[in-house]
């Protein structure tokens, strides 16, 4: 082949190229204008999703998330429009295909953390727990210091922080201390049969009410819940006026030293193990003459 008949072929391509994409540019111009249309269209689908998002969700890397995603999904729909446009079928077919392809492989190697990334979507919008709650879960409680689209992270009252899966969190129960501002103390102990139970009852209560912990709108509750070994038992309940965990343990601290005092002060006893030996029984010695026959 001689240097004219490679620059003929040459020149026929070009020509043949420049003549297909002139015909070609009405196409292409309507595609960039989709392409422009879809961009524009994707960029106020963000800022609608981060305005309605923002008022059910106080995630704030929750709501960027879904207006980015939903911002993605629109421009990938206009590339989809752009291409069939251009009259490439095929190519829009293929990349489907790839996509679902590797959409699949993505779903079994990323199971846990999809589930977590879908638990910690609906954890948000559902607003079980806020940051700053008290919280406890899969027998972890603490206060609720961050949640992100992974994991909650929980900072516990011996001061370890506990990172627990979002799937976790969203699939099994949890405690919110915090989230009806009430909470209660419940106090058991026993006093003996001796004592006379409507006189226990009402030192009991006048022990506890008028505390500075104690919520102004409950009363504090009193009940014998059973006859024990060596006790008659009951359990104390009252409400405080703080939820916080500080407040939850120094009130039941101060009940219990303000419980013992009156009973103190009262003669009221509270019963503790008591071991009697008996040396009078059949077969045993007695203590007398035990100790008789240790002297001599």
């Amino acid at each position: 082949m001689s240097i004219t008949d490679a620059y003929e072929i040459i020149s026929e391509k070009l020509i043949t190229w420049a003549t297909n994409f002139i015909d070609m540019l009405p196409n292409i111009l309507v595609a960039v204008i989709i392409l422009i249309l879809f961009y524009f269209l994707s960029k106020l689908a963000r800022k609608i999703t981060g305005k309605v998002f923002g008022k059910v969700s106080s995630n704030v890397s929750l709501v960027k998330l879904l207006g980015n995603t939903i911002s993605l999904a629109i421009v990938v729909i206009g590339l989809f429009f752009a291409l069939g446009v251009l009259n490439l079928d095929k190519t829009v077919t293929s990349l489907l295909a790839g996509v679902g392809v590797i959409g699949l492989a993505l779903g079994f190697a990323f199971q846990d953390t999809a589930a977590n990334f879908m638990s910690g979507i609906f954890l948000a919008i559902q607003k079980t727990f806020k940051v700053g709650e008290i919280i406890q879960s899969n027998g972890y409680m603490g206060v609720v210091k961050y949640i992100n689209l992974r994991a909650t992270i929980i900072h516990t009252f011996q001061g370890q922080e506990v990172i627990l899966p979002n799937k976790m969190v969203f699939q099994n129960a949890i405690e919110n201390f915090s989230d009806t501002n009430r909470r209660r103390v419940d106090l058991s102990c026993g006093i003996s049969y001796g004592d006379d139970l409507d006189k226990v009852k009402e030192i009991a209560t006048k022990a506890i009410q008028g505390s500075d912990f104690l919520s102004k709108e409950d009363q504090v509750d009193f009940v014998y819940t059973e006859f024990g070994d060596s006790s008659i038992n009951f359990d104390l309940r009252f409400w405080l006026k703080d939820t916080s965990q500080s407040t939850y343990m120094h009130a039941r601290s101060e009940a219990i030293v303000k419980l013992k005092k009156a009973f103190d002060e009262n003669d009221i006893m509270i019963p503790f193990p008591i071991r009697t030996l008996d040396f009078g029984i059949k077969g045993g010695e007695k203590l007398n003459t035990m100790l008789k026959s240790k002297m001599d």
